[in-house]
């Protein structure tokens, strides 16, 4: 059953892309897939239930080959993150995302809207968390700001190429260009201590549309940036201080950022940090363990 779904899935991806979702039938998609309506429904309720899926799987296809981008690598090299988002810009183009969005926008389903909307809202905040792995913790407030700026730079950049065909500059060009903007923005809002977003609304909004509890998902920032804060303290060299602050900062993307946060991945990495005396013996240490514990572990 698993494998038919996927399947139908799959069909009605090629569907989408060479006729789009609004011209695409509902009998276009049993033709195509070999299946009964019945099967189809049970499988999806609506046309728009298929198509979170069809968006969903594009997706998961692609935030796995962006994260095989960063294996061995260094998460600060600017090079890796370029590289990520020609590839975000080469799935889009292959999925036709920008044209299947623009249908989704212009239709009058609000459920479509929303999931458009909070899809659009993940990437601002991966985005975000690359930001503070290559620009560092330290500036961190600014980094939500930034990451809105130039995600619209780098949009509207492509956009013209792509529309007047006016040059043969290439993406990568493009998005190296826009990332050499980049770095002049962040040192200015960084200098100046100018923010006008705060990063931890976001975050807390979306893991809200997860079901996550706001005053968890607060205590959890709040708790880690203690912890990174100590951490900093007690560490011996950089290697120990990465090391930590590493381990740290995947619980946390862990938590917040997954619908369905991998239990037993929380657990091993909260013990891999708690077999260091020094960090097992900070009570913020055991104050976030407690609180996994509740609202995760033992729930």
């Amino acid at each position: 059953m698993k494998d038919r779904k996927q399947q139908v899935i799959i069909k009605a991806h090629e569907l989408f892309i060479e006729k789009g979702y609004q011209a695409t039938s509902i009998q276009d998609i049993l033709e195509y897939s070999g299946i009964s309506k019945g099967t189809l429904y049970n499988y999806f309720p609506s046309k728009s239930e298929l198509f979170k899926a069809v968006f969903t799987y594009i997706q998961t296809k692609y935030e796995a080959e962006r994260n095989q981008l960063l294996i061995g690598e260094n998460l600060s090299d600017m090079d890796v993150f370029i590289k990520q988002l020609d590839l975000f810009m080469l799935s889009n183009k292959k999925n036709k995302i920008f044209s299947l969005v623009e249908e989704v926008i212009a239709s009058n389903d609000p459920e479509l809207k929303q999931f458009i909307k909070v899809t659009r809202l993940r990437h601002l905040e991966w985005m975000f968390k690359r930001f503070i792995e290559i620009f560092g913790e330290e500036k961190r407030q600014v980094l939500m700001d930034c990451a809105i700026l130039f995600s619209g730079m780098l949009q509207q950049m492509i956009y013209y190429h792509a529309a007047t065909r006016a040059s043969q500059i290439n993406r990568v060009e493009i998005i190296r260009y826009c990332v050499n903007r980049l770095k002049s923005i962040v040192a200015e809002v960084s200098d100046k201590a100018e923010q006008l977003v705060d990063p931890n609304e976001l975050i807390i909004w979306l893991g809200a549309i997860d079901g996550k509890e706001p005053n968890f998902l607060e205590n959890v920032q709040q708790l880690m940036m203690e912890l990174k804060e100590k951490i900093s303290e007690i560490s011996v060299n950089n290697q120990e201080h990465e090391r930590f602050t590493q381990l740290l900062g995947f619980i946390e993307d862990e938590i917040i950022s997954n619908q369905q946060p991998r239990t037993y991945l929380i657990e091993s990495t909260l013990n891999t940090l708690m077999m260091s005396e020094k960090v097992n013996e900070l009570k913020e240490m055991q104050r976030l363990k407690e609180l996994i514990d509740n609202n995760i572990i033992n729930k």
